[in-house]
């Protein structure tokens, strides 16, 4: 009797198109990865003929087709796909981008802030009835006085420099900056699940739920913050990705260079060549820059990159690769992130350096306030910034004042309570409402069949780990607890369901990994490779019909008001 084995990524990736199922190359042949166990000799051995007349069967129609195109046919159709979605993700993060003209939600702060930021380098108040007035068009209207602000300015310098073209009265200006980086992410997110999965095919699909989730959709049409470490904290994912594979490679050529084998005692290398690293620093650096949540990324993937390099020098057979990993790479690996990702998030506050108006800039200049002792030597700017930034963490950890649309982190992945970004009443024959009442909302709600899919796969991928100890779970489910598991520490804050933006890109990547599983391999026999296929196709159909179906209460469009209710599936939404 032939031993089972699971189902697993490696297996998935011994096949014959980038398309059709999920392989490393347009032109692989078949293969098997490195946990695909080889076949057994004596007795459990298949015969030759029946493993022909095996594969004779395999398949599907829709392979059979692929098998046939020339190579040419397929490097295009290839490309094709992820073009498509690329369009797609536009698409839905373009067009009506103005609408509505006036600031909506939390806008109110970052759209303001933004344009004083660009304008004289630091967050300046505003008079009283300012939101009606920036409305109106009169955007010049700040003082000089500086604002207490609690996120840093990276993601408002983005916002600000978004909004120079067309001026401050340019509701596309607002948003233009996040719609950017919502189609950069789609395209972010599909690099690394090729890289991840080694399939076309896969990679698509995580770009095209991407690209049609109403989470997604909506962060990327409001001048929010969230998108930018979002995109920041994906960018650092995908260095990481890349430095595991750097890594290893170093690692084997240490190796070689020195003729280790199982039984040698060495502690094995530092290396300081992780170019990958570093880029992976600066990016999470860039996204505390945004919010500070971004600081979680660093810490859980600087924890993640020392398990790799202790299992891969164990897999090479270094003796003291534990030790060998927390003496020898840990401090290089500390070296090469944490000092990058400081460095990196101070250079974002140069307006506030340059300035001499920004919130407590010469705070420290004040004999009662400045540092003494041991402490003395810090420079006076940093003392100031450092007061500052006190500040904003007890603001944060303090912010429990109560609001409609909070939403306990506990429920986010239920899809409970999505946040309203905009709502108004219209009345008959206003906005080409035909209906007794109409009513335009903008409301962060995702594509429930993308994301409660979502949530069953990522808890199918803890299921996974533990009992197949897949790296490519680990990878992905290591994302998700870096967005999410830290705010569990935070249950009595006041927050919000839209801060998932920032792991849902792992959460994609889940789904997508469970349905890479679904489709199977040209390997199954036919049965099994097309309703595979067909389960995959049905699903992919049903989440697009749904983003059609809720795409108004993405964008702000006056319907009906029954029309309306229908979209508001539990009563929490409302």
């Amino acid at each position: 009797m032939n031993q089972s084995k699971p189902r697993d990524f490696d297996a998935i990736l011994a096949s014959d198109s980038p398309w059709l199922s999920t392989t490393p190359d347009a032109d692989a042949g078949a293969g098997h990865g490195e946990d695909t166990p080889a076949p057994a000799d004596g007795a459990d051995a298949e015969h030759p003929d029946s493993v022909g007349r095996r594969y004779a069967a395999a398949g599907s129609r829709l392979d059979d087709w692929w098998a046939a195109r020339s190579p040419l046919t397929r490097r295009w159709l290839g490309w094709a796909g992820p073009v498509i979605v690329v369009l797609i993700a536009a698409f839905t993060r373009l067009v009506g981008l103005g609408h509505p003209s006036s600031l909506v939600f939390d806008e109110t702060f970052y759209v303001k802030d933004s344009w004083t930021l660009v304008n004289l380098g630091y967050e300046a108040q505003w008079p009283t009835e300012a939101d009606a007035l920036f409305n109106s068009g009169k955007v010049n209207i700040f003082l000089n006085d500086p604002s207490f602000v609690v996120h840093p300015p990276l993601g408002k310098w983005l916002i600000g420099l978004g909004m120079l073209p067309g001026g401050g009265e340019d509701p596309f200006g607002w948003r233009i900056a996040t719609a950017i980086v919502g189609i950069l992410a789609v395209v972010v997110l599909m690099l690394i699940a090729k890289k991840l999965f080694g399939s076309t095919l896969l990679a698509t699909l995580a770009g095209l739920l991407m690209a049609i989730d109403g989470n997604a959709i909506v962060m990327s049409r409001i001048a929010l913050l969230d998108n930018f470490v979002m995109i920041f904290a994906l960018l650092g994912v995908g260095a990481m990705l890349l430095d595991r594979e750097h890594s290893a490679t170093r690692l084997a050529l240490w190796i070689s260079r020195r003729g280790l084998r199982g039984a040698n005692t060495e502690w094995g290398p530092a290396l300081w060549w992780r170019p990958w690293l570093i880029l992976a620093a600066v990016a999470f650096g860039l996204a505390a820059a945004v919010k500070w949540n971004g600081l979680y990324f660093l810490a859980a993937f600087a924890v993640y990159s020392l398990v790799v390099d202790a299992l891969a020098r164990r897999q090479a057979g270094i003796v003291f690769w534990g030790s060998g990993t927390l003496f020898k790479q840990a401090p290089v690996s500390f070296l090469l992130t944490v000092p990058v990702a400081l460095l990196v998030y101070l250079s974002t506050w140069a307006g506030w350096f340059l300035s001499d108006n920004g919130y407590d800039r010469d705070w420290a200049e004040s004999d009662s306030n400045a540092w003494t002792g041991v402490l003395s030597w810090v420079p006076l700017d940093i003392q100031s910034l450092w007061h500052f930034q006190s500040s904003v963490y007890s603001y944060h950890v303090g912010e429990t004042r109560p609001h409609p649309y909070q939403a306990n982190p506990l429920t986010w992945l239920l899809l409970i309570r999505p946040t309203s970004m905009f709502y108004e009443n219209v009345a008959r024959g206003d906005d080409g409402c035909l209906a007794d009442a109409c009513g335009a909302s903008i409301s962060g709600i995702a594509n429930p069949i993308i994301w409660w899919a979502a949530t069953a796969a990522m808890l199918y991928l803890v299921y996974r780990l533990v009992r197949y100890r897949q790296w490519q779970t680990g990878f992905i489910l290591m994302g998700v607890a870096a967005g999410y598991l830290p705010w569990l520490l935070y249950l009595n804050r006041t927050v919000f369901q839209f801060y998932t933006i920032v792991f849902e890109p792992y959460l994609i990547l889940a789904l997508v990994a469970a349905l890479g599983v679904i489709l199977g391999t040209q390997d199954d026999d036919r049965y099994r490779r097309t309703s595979g296929l067909g389960v995959v196709a049905v699903f992919v159909v049903v989440a697009i019909a749904v983003s059609v179906f809720f795409w108004p209460l993405w964008t702000g469009q006056v319907i009906d008001y029954d029309l309306l209710r229908l979209r508001w599936w539990l009563p929490t939404w409302v």
